[in-house]
């Protein structure tokens, strides 16, 4: 069966009086709003330091809200990039736009109004400050591109506005943006002083509406947490639940069901699936749950591809196994046909379960405890350089056009997932499906069962700059048998 290997140790989930409701500790929130064009995602990308959001001149370019978390002086907020502001929409796409900046305003804690000094004052810009006024949120009022003497006499006019003192950035160059960050510290609500907590699993209930989530989760709980019914969208927003379990603590986040983009309903059934969207980022492990008899279906496929994507593990859980005929003789047909459509994801486990009448929960949790505990793996370096170079020796890389690839050497630089850092003559010269066969190899040396594996490719200059990090020994020099005495 799937994961559920004789061997494995049972374990019990605790009553109902061991779990309690303890949603983690929440980040303040700053939107970026403004007119279409005015750099807001260029600002975002400045703030995270990183390229986060696509940056174009033509206007409508980010529609949905991007999240990226911003550390400054050992304070920590959320900021939100929104799509551009409009009077009256004219499209749905442009409807769906104003959609989501209504959505980032409500989570807002703070709000950045960015305007453009090169076009000055417009009647857009006028248009939202009103809009504004209304939300009742804090704004900050941020003249972007003000790059030169002229552009700083240009902001005056802004104080029309009734907004207070705008500051003067350039999101571009990072003029003034330092400033910008110590104004907004002094504006955020502040910091809760927490004790340090030690790491713990946690995990989101993914899957397509009416397939069983909840009740999936009220049997793991024990009682009935979340609002179990046979119409579909039931679950409305992610819920954050404290398990203890065996003297650990897990933190299972149900969600609502995600239907294909198409046929998601605006309104309250968009904003659902936002946040299930935002429960994935906040996970370590997604539970996928698909259903019997359909087993797997095309918005299960782009669901399990958005978990790989996020760098989240998986498990797959393929409930109501119960109502299917001849179950135990069809598992690993079952198993084979998920497997099929799941190509990019061979590492998952698949759990067979019932959520009606409790089968295999336990056996579904200690599967995602245990690609958690893969996820915190790390390999030495030598051992690293070792595994690569027995790659190497078993399937050279291909050449790209005249380009050759040389490995150089390797180091795990990050946890959860692992991540690992390839120094090599020419990053160019990776062809994907050498890469696909490094991350096999490692896989096959080191397990990481349930968990992508990020590989990053990196050039001959950063490899010098790291050329004195203990264990670096060149691949060339593993593969290379020891001089006889």
């Amino acid at each position: 069966m799937g994961y559920n290997t004789p061997a494995m140790p049972r374990a019990r989930v605790n009553r109902p009086d061991a779990v309690a409701s303890a949603p983690l500790a929440r980040l303040p929130v700053v939107a970026i709003v403004g007119r279409p064009n005015v750099g807001k995602s260029t600002l975002f990308n400045r703030l995270l330091q990183d390229r986060r959001a696509i940056v174009a001149g033509e206007p409508g370019t980010t529609r949905d809200r991007s999240y990226g978390d911003v550390e400054w002086r050992q304070r920590r907020f959320t900021v939100i990039d929104t799509g551009g502001v409009v009077d009256r929409p004219a499209t749905d796409i442009e409807r769906h736009v104003q959609e989501q900046v209504q959505l980032a305003l409500a989570e807002a804690d703070l709000v950045l109004f960015l305007v453009d000094a090169r076009d000055g004052l417009t009647l857009p810009d006028a248009e939202v400050a009103r809009s504004l006024e209304r939300s009742r949120r804090p704004v900050v009022l941020v003249v972007n591109k003000a790059e030169g003497k002229a552009q700083r006499q240009a902001p005056l006019e802004f104080l029309e506005l009734g907004l207070g003192e705008p500051l003067l950035i350039s999101a571009y160059h990072g003029e003034g943006v330092a400033e910008l960050l110590d104004h907004l510290l002094t504006l955020l609500p502040p910091q809760e002083e927490t004790a340090p907590q030690e790491l713990f699993l946690k995990i989101a209930i993914l899957g397509r509406p009416n397939v069983g989530k909840s009740l999936l989760l009220n049997t793991i709980l024990g009682q009935e947490r979340s609002i179990v019914s046979e119409v579909p969208g039931t679950t409305r927003d992610a819920i954050d639940i404290v398990l203890e379990r065996d003297g650990e603590r897990i933190l299972l986040i149900d969600t609502a069901g995600i239907r294909r983009r198409g046929r998601v309903e605006p309104g309250v059934e968009r904003f659902s699936v936002l946040r299930a969207q935002q429960a994935l980022d906040r996970c370590d492990v997604a539970i996928l749950v698909l259903e019997a008899p359909e087993l797997i279906s095309a918005q299960d496929t782009h669901l399990a591809g958005a978990i790989a994507e996020a760098g989240k593990g998986l498990v797959l859980a393929v409930n109501k196994w119960d109502l299917a005929p001849g179950a135990e003789l069809r598992e690993e047909e079952a198993l084979q046909t998920v497997r099929g459509r799941l190509r990019f994801a061979p590492y998952a486990p698949l759990v067979f379960v019932s959520a009606l009448k409790g089968t295999n929960i336990d056996a579904l949790l200690i599967a995602a405890r245990r690609v958690f505990d893969e996820r915190q793996h790390r390999v030495e370096t030598g051992e690293l350089n070792r595994a690569l170079a027995t790659a190497v020796a078993r399937h050279a890389p291909p050449p790209v056009g005249t380009r050759r690839l040389k490995l150089l050497y390797g180091t795990q630089v990050a946890v959860n997932p692992p991540t690992f850092a390839i120094f090599v003559n020419d990053p160019a010269a990776v062809h994907f499906s050498f890469r696909r066969y490094l991350e096999n190899q490692l896989r096959e040396a080191f397990g990481f069962r349930g968990t992508p594996i990020r590989l990053v490719f990196r050039g001959r200059r950063e490899r010098e700059a790291r050329r004195a990090a203990p264990g670096s020994t060149p691949i060339a020099a593993e593969a290379r048998p020891p001089r006889a005495p």
